[in-house]
């Protein structure tokens, strides 16, 4: 079955780094665009980034573009978000996830992990 999970979360300051990283089994990863969503306290999901299945196209919503960069190994299974200087209203719970589609502001996911926090605070 398809797992996804991922790692890298935690807590820094404003202006700090972190890499979040997603290893992914149970499909054939590297034929699947896939994403990194994040849900902030008290609100819904929303898409962060994504990337095609060869790694060369890649999206960003607009708070994070410049900031943030995706990629993925494929001989590794695993994809990577690089986060940059965060800021506090990047907290939220980030997801690896695929087959997902908008919805409204947000986006809806067929499969994501378990999710990993990250909170920027001073």
């Amino acid at each position: 079955q398809v797992q996804l999970v991922e790692s890298g979360g935690g807590s820094v300051q404003p202006g700090g780094s972190l890499r979040l990283s997603c290893a992914a089994s149970g499909f054939s990863s590297s034929r699947y665009w896939m994403y990194w969503v994040r849900q902030a306290p008290g609100k819904g999901l929303e898409w962060v980034s994504r990337i095609n299945s060869g790694g060369q196209i890649t999206q960003y919503v607009d708070s994070v573009k410049g900031r943030f960069t995706i990629s993925r190994d494929n001989a590794k299974k695993t994809l990577y978000l690089q986060m940059n200087s965060l800021k506090s209203e990047d907290t939220a719970v980030y997801y690896c996830a695929k087959d997902c589609t908008p919805i409204g502001v947000g986006v809806t996911c067929d499969y994501s992990g378990q999710g990993t926090q990250v909170t920027v605070s001073s």
